[in-house]
């Protein structure tokens, strides 16, 4: 299970729990744990594949994170943020071999507009 950012990561912990699903955070030794979901940001999603791969929370102001908008100065600096979070996207549903699903709240991410 992938998720946007850090913040998100409780989130999706808390999802597998209330699921009854055993969980375990990945960090930078990308260590996994059969009979376990995975849960990482998708920063540490290159390079990786999965049968299934969940990306979760692509909600509006999650993906892209609203509070990076927030930090830019100048708007043409905008473009290259968006696109960063649109290829981070790009690269997490792309780790799925079989089967991917994604999820979001209303609104959801403009981002998932690209899948339709």
């Amino acid at each position: 299970m992938f998720v946007g950012s850090e913040t998100q990561i409780e989130r999706a912990l808390r999802a597998c729990a209330e699921a009854g699903l055993p969980s375990h955070r990945l960090d930078v030794d990308l260590d996994s744990e059969t009979g376990h979901v995975s849960v990482g940001t998708m920063h540490l999603a290159k390079g990786l594949e999965f049968r299934a791969v969940v990306v979760m929370a692509c909600d509006d102001e999650v993906l892209p994170l609203q509070a990076r908008i927030d930090e830019i100065a100048d708007p043409a600096d905008l473009a290259p943020v968006y696109e960063s979070e649109r290829q981070l996207l790009y690269v997490a549903v792309t780790r799925a071999r079989d089967r991917l699903f994604i999820s979001a709240v209303a609104p959801a991410s403009e981002f998932l507009l690209d899948f339709s």
